[in-house]
């Protein structure tokens, strides 16, 4: 038995007292976002239209490092972190790797996900700029349950339009939304004008968090004292999370833990680049090497099938234009897909990464999905979400892979939350009646086909 306990955990005193901004060490920074209108870099003062004021600021940072950390919000942190990094030594023995198996465990807190930690850092600059409320999308339902939670401690109105199949499929995670105040409503709905484009122009459909993003923006521009926020994707998304990556890093190092392999699951972006973002700043400034790998769903799969080029972040084609890997904003993942990861578009950030060959990236199909988080909850005591199980089943093909060759390499993934409001999906995978959705060609060039031309 190795000298490494089974948790790592890090004391009070050792939470991070700065978020760490990856993008201050890359030699190619993500391209800008875009005016839809004019094709030209969006200002702040475009943004602050429709972001709060400090996270403008955050969002368009390039070069400072670190942002220190506000008291009141490390204080909220303190609720629920430090996380632990587990050492996964039960896995290890069902699997009979060599390799060492750690994750970072995210999900001890009341929203069940690492979402929080980017939830309450927005809706705090939201009340110190004298908002009034904040509108937002959710997809599985993890970050509406966050900033619910968030909102609900600052005292601030909350609007979340929830991808329809996930409102449906997941009641008790949008109760307790609604158990910490918020509205919530299934989209693409009624109540807003591009809602009703979607419907018309896409009769039945199931919604998509791109349906969803517009219908929030669009409140959030049309209801003075609002701002919209975001649960992933952003700049400033990653360098809240960075709080996992930071916390991870410092809890190895204790134990002289050096991972060789960093997995994270990649729908966004916020977990994958949280947890990567110290250990991608010790490769780009040529101190240390790691290999990371994103994994995404193959019903949903941008980085591996999708094309790295500008793109509204929205199917109602009202947001931004970002420069990312998508597979067209148009897209809309089948409802048989189970879990979040729902994006049609990668972060800014890890799409330049990737383009740059810094990190890899797997599709995986979720019955295998499934598989993986079965075999972890029996033998780690813990029911992941849908979405963290990607990176578990990426991590056990890789330590497999260790088992055939006697490589003791040392494996760290993101386990970004519990699958306690997921059991519908669960049932469905138990039943049989899960299957594989995997897009056509023909499906995704459709609405590659409708990017916007960009110069």
């Amino acid at each position: 038995m190795s000298n490494i306990p089974y948790k790592i955990y890090l004391s009070e005193e050792e939470i991070p007292d700065k978020w760490y901004n990856v993008r201050a060490d890359m030699k190619n920074k993500p391209a800008p976002l875009l005016n839809p209108g004019t094709g030209q870099p969006l200002t702040a003062e475009e943004m602050s239209g429709i972001f709060c004021e400090e996270l403008v600021k955050q969002e368009l940072d390039n070069d400072t490092a670190y942002f220190p950390i506000p008291e009141e919000i490390r204080n909220f942190y303190k609720m629920y972190r430090p996380s632990p990094v587990v050492r996964a030594y039960c896995l290890e023995k069902k699997l009979g790797t060599p390799a060492e198996i750690y994750y970072k465990f995210e999900g001890n807190n009341t929203s069940g996900s690492h979402k929080l930690n980017s939830a309450i850092a927005q809706a705090y600059y939201a009340k110190q700029q004298g908002l009034k409320g904040v509108t937002t999308e959710t997809g599985a339902g993890q970050w509406g349950t966050a900033l619910s939670m968030a909102c609900a401690y600052l005292g601030l109105d909350l609007k979340v339009y929830m991808v329809k199949c996930s409102y449906e499929q997941k009641p008790f995670r949008r109760e307790v939304m609604r158990t910490y105040g918020a509205s919530v409503t299934p989209s693409p709905s009624n109540t807003t004008e591009v809602g009703r484009k979607i419907l018309a122009e896409f009769p039945g459909t199931t919604g998509s968090l791109g349906c969803a993003i517009s219908e929030a923006v669009e409140v959030a521009v049309t209801n003075p004292g609002y701002r919209y926020v975001l649960g992933s994707v952003l700049n400033q998304v990653l360098l809240h999370q960075s709080i996992i990556g930071l916390e991870a890093k410092k809890a190895l190092d204790k134990y002289g833990v050096t991972p060789d392999i960093i997995i994270g699951c990649a729908g966004g972006g916020s977990n994958l680049g949280g947890l990567i973002s110290p250990f991608m700043g010790e490769k780009l400034r040529g101190e240390k090497d790691y290999r990371f790998i994103a994994v995404e769903p193959a019903s949903c799969p941008s980085f591996t099938r999708g094309v790295y080029a500008y793109d509204f972040c929205d199917t109602g084609k009202i947001c931004p234009l970002a420069k990312m890997y998508t597979l067209g904003s148009s897209f809309i993942p089948s409802a048989n897909h189970a879990g979040g990861l729902r994006f049609h578009g990668m972060s800014s950030t890890l799409s330049q990464l990737y383009d740059d060959k810094l990190m890899e990236a797997v599709a995986v199909e979720q019955t295998s999905v499934f598989e993986a988080a079965e075999m972890f909850a029996r033998v780690e005591g813990i029911l992941p979400a849908p979405e963290s199980s990607h990176a578990i089943r990426v991590a056990i093909d890789e330590a497999l892979k260790c088992k055939e060759t006697g490589e003791k390499k040392k494996i760290l993934f993101g386990l970004t939350g519990t699958g306690y409001f997921d059991l519908v999906a669960y049932e469905k995978f138990n039943n049989g009646e899960m299957s594989d959705y995997i897009p056509t060609d023909e499906d995704l060039a459709k609405s590659i086909s409708q990017l916007p031309k960009v110069k």
